[in-house]
């Protein structure tokens, strides 16, 4: 059964125009350098208890934050840590209106979203997919076959996001060398009675509605609560799309002693689509050419849905001692559900009669030019962290050490039941609008995908200072990986190094270099459906950063390279059941450069802008995921205007290189080259403080309504979404 009762919309339409957009690259360095000029009185991180009331709250608007536990677990400023580090803060995320983690990733330096579909997005960095995705530092599981919501998690429960690039096996333990992603939740921090109401509506009729309010539960204000509720509910450019989310978070945190900080949370997220779209439209002719369909088409009907429920529980204790220590231990249990019932189309279009032909040999068992799906199942994940942190002295220096231990459990259980549509049962491609009847469903069956992964994982890391500007970060973590499916075992064991160096060589200018392993398990499987051996690899970095402002403003540019040997590479071949295999590529390497600026100018300017561009090759001199962007660059400001300090100004572009994948044609055709040629999307808003409690904010998004492919060479185009608008009202108490 759903979820809910499936509602009745009336679809969206995109407009069909679209225009083609060239922009310059946007000069920034003298707006820095005049920052950097009015900086020079302090340097160095201080930390004031006594800090103004007014200072906090300028604190509070900044793009930057002063101090994370990204990449070490150890509390320094982004300067110290030896990685490229990217921090969203609540403030840029109210700014751009990035609502969902798809949003804010796909503004991040460094990061590129591959979109499967409406609901299902992978996210890439230097060349690799992303699979280490944290809540307060606790590795979580994401899942994009499943589509269980995952892009979809709200960021109004979160403070901010961090996202580490590189290799992170300190953190994570397996993961691949692309990047860490840690969504930091929001907590009770107020002792009075605070919140924000906010309203919103926006193109396709999308409304939505959020109160985030905190109160004290006890008269001294020790103990405190925080509750975090919203609804949104919208139709799309999508035709017969529609999208509906519910979430409710809330935590209470307790001052137990001076030095002892409880703090228990629940979160409750329900997603439900109707009609959504799975994998994409037909992008072939069977001659080679690509389809070329009205960004609105969607092949989806009317009884297609797809629903998901995810529920978290949470517990936190730090204990804090004289001597500067610490210990922190945090435990989580999550349940996601997921009900969907589907249908996608996949074959070759035949431009003259409209009929589809089957994509894949004729010697497969999956003879068919799409299916429906009825799949239901079910994730649950329990995770334990403990770690210790604090400073100890050496020869006569002061040091930094941090280790701890870690225990998830992962539960899939996924049921399924699929058929097959061939030819005759879809018709002539050209007169289909999505009336297709619901499947008769045979009984679900359990999917390959059921399995259990357990980790455990110790992890030891120190900070030494071997002179006054010269500092090391040594650390190892050891895990313990297993997997359990239906038919398989999988046990793996890895010691993961990490080093780093750290030279202050100027003020507040640093240099770094770093090197960590890398070491991966696979779901890839080859020809006789045995998982590909684990990659494994080297990841090697250097840079310079530099802080200002008392770090309120960061920038950094780092070179980087990785090497990696049984990278997963499709042979664009099946087996008879209809799963892709793979291949292990040997002497993979990525290589590139990477910049970022973020943080605040001046008091009433902060600004965003970052860049990447590399070459992912294997041994052969092969592009490695040719259909990624090899260049990309973002940025975004805000201004305040000082003549009229109610209104805020701001706006940015995200511009990124070509892309292109290479595809088999049906027999005797040859190879297929899916092609994006590259693309700006420029975005604007407006705020306007109304009074000192309320606000109203604009925001129009690609500005010149640019129309680009989300998924080159995956399957089906999935369109990204046309020029759009919101309007926001807010109350603040």
């Amino acid at each position: 059964m759903s979820f809910k009762e499936k509602r009745v919309r009336e679809s969206g339409r995109a407009p069909q125009r679209a225009l083609r957009v060239s922009l310059l690259a946007m000069m920034v360095a003298s707006g820095i350098a005049q920052a950097a000029d009015s900086s020079n009185t302090e340097q160095t991180l201080t930390v004031d208890a006594s800090a103004s009331s007014d200072a906090q709250e300028q604190a509070a608007k900044d793009y930057s934050v002063p101090v994370t536990r990204a990449g070490t677990k150890m509390a320094l400023t982004a300067r110290d840590i030896p990685q490229s580090v990217s921090i969203v803060s609540k403030q840029r995320m109210q700014d751009q209106q990035l609502q969902s983690l798809n949003d804010v990733l796909s503004n991040t330096t460094g990061i590129k979203g591959v979109s499967g579909d409406m609901d299902r997005t992978n996210y890439y960095s230097r060349g690799f997919i992303i699979d280490n995705y944290m809540i307060d530092g606790i590795p979580t599981a994401f899942a994009s076959r499943w589509n269980l919501g995952d892009a979809q998690t709200d960021m109004a429960l979160y403070e901010r996001v961090e996202v580490v690039r590189g290799a992170t096996g300190l953190l994570t333990g397996p993961g691949n060398p692309s990047a860490a992603i840690n969504m930091v939740r929001k907590h009770a921090d107020s002792k009075e009675f605070t919140g924000n109401l906010e309203a919103s509506y926006g193109s396709w009729d999308k409304q939505r509605y959020v109160a985030d309010l905190s109160a004290p539960l006890s008269p001294e204000g020790n103990v405190r609560g925080r509750v975090v509720a919203g609804y949104e509910d919208k139709n799309s450019f999508i035709e017969r799309y529609g999208f509906e989310k519910k979430f409710i978070y809330g935590v209470v945190d307790a001052d137990l002693t001076d030095k002892t900080k409880l703090s228990v949370g629940y979160e409750f997220t329900q997603v439900n689509t109707d009609s959504p779209m799975w994998g994409g439209s037909p992008r072939w002719y069977t001659d080679g050419s690509q389809v070329k369909l009205r960004r609105g088409y969607n092949t989806s009907t009317d009884w297609a849905y797809n629903d998901k429920e995810n529920k978290k529980v949470f517990i936190n204790l730090q204990q804090n001692f004289d001597n500067g220590w610490n210990i922190t231990l945090n435990g989580t249990h999550n349940e996601m559900f997921l009900d969907s019932k589907q249908l996608y189309i996949d074959g070759y279009v035949n431009k003259d009669s409209g009929l589809l032909v089957n994509q894949y040999d004729p010697s497969y068992a999956y003879d068919a030019v799409g299916g429906t799906g009825y799949n239901t199942g079910k994730r649950k994940v329990d995770s334990v962290d403990a770690f210790a942190s604090g400073p100890y002295e050496m020869f006569g220096r002061q040091h930094e050490l941090m280790f701890g231990v870690n225990y998830s459990r992962q539960d899939n259980k996924y049921y399924s039941a699929w058929t097959n549509i061939s030819p005759d049962q879809l018709g002539n491609f050209y007169d289909y609008n999505g009336n297709y009847p619901e499947s008769d469903w045979n009984p679900r069956t359990p999917a390959s995908d059921t399995q259990l992964v357990r980790q455990k994982s110790a992890y030891l890391a120190t900070r030494i200072t071997l002179a006054d500007p010269l500092h090391a970060i040594l650390g190892a973590r050891y895990t313990n990986w297993n997997r359990q499916g239906l038919t398989t075992r999988q046990e793996e064991n890895n010691i993961t190094p990490y080093g780093g160096l750290i030279w202050d060589f100027y003020d507040n200018w640093s240099a770094y270099a770093s090197y960590t392993s890398v070491f991966q398990p696979q779901d890839s499987q080859d020809a006789s459906g045995q998982f590909l051996n684990p990659v494994i690899g080297k990841n090697y970095e250097a840079g310079v950063k530099s802080d200002w402002l008392n770090s309120r403003l960061t920038t950094s540019v780092s070179i980087f390279r990785t090497e990696l040997d049984n990278a997963p590479v499709s042979t664009g071949t099946y087996t008879a059941s209809g799963n892709e295999i793979f291949e292990g590529k040997n002497g993979v390497v990525s290589r590139g450069v990477e910049f970022e600026v973020n943080g605040a100018l001046t008091d009433n300017w902060q600004m965003t802008f970052g860049g990447t561009t590399y070459v992912a090759e294997d041994r052969d001199g092969e592009n490695y995921n040719s259909q990624l962007p090899r260049t990309s660059f973002n940025l975004f400001t805000s201004y305040r205007l000082p003549m009229l300090d109610q209104l805020t100004l701001g706006g940015g572009v995200n511009w990124q290189s070509k892309t292109y994948k290479d595809i088999t044609g049906p027999e005797g055709v040859g190879t297929w080259r899916a092609r994006q040629g590259s693309y700006a999307l420029v975005d604007l808003f407006a705020r306007y403080d109304v009074t000192k409690n309320v606000t109203l904010q604009a925001n129009l998004n690609n500005l010149f309504d640019k129309e680009y492919d989300e998924n080159v060479g995956n399957g089906g185009i999935v369109y990204g979404t046309p020029r759009n608008f919101s309007v926001t009202a807010s109350y603040r108490f």
